[in-house]
């Protein structure tokens, strides 16, 4: 989207000297705190051919935060994954073992 789309409260002024705001669509909440963080983890085959995976939901913070999250995961529980649209996606069913790693951290994961 233009930038030029995005203009927030006023759709054109006379003034020359006018400064326009804009949405930003990059802004990123912070970071809750683990203890605040209410995760999901479940497991989904579906759409994967056939593959099994875990996936955390419910993530509220950064993307790095988001990213540092999942590479922790991957390392603790020794296999692949990835981390894209706001969801942690770990290769196999290691459910038990992602809720008790994010219990640990300090993370409410049911």
């Amino acid at each position: 989207m233009s930038k030029k789309n995005n203009k927030v409260g006023i759709v054109y002024s006379t003034n020359p000297d006018y400064q326009y705001q804009y949405e930003d669509d990059d802004i990123q909440p912070d970071t809750l705190p683990p203890a605040q963080q209410k995760l999901h983890v479940r497991m989904e085959r579906s759409g994967r051919g056939g593959k099994t995976v875990t996936v955390v939901d419910n993530f509220v913070g950064t993307d790095d935060d988001l990213n540092a999250l999942g590479k922790t995961l991957k390392t603790k529980c020794g296999v692949g994954g990835s981390v894209k649209d706001g969801q942690i996606i770990i290769q196999g069913d290691f459910r038990e073992r992602i809720v008790t790693l994010l219990n640990d951290l300090g993370y409410k994961a049911k």
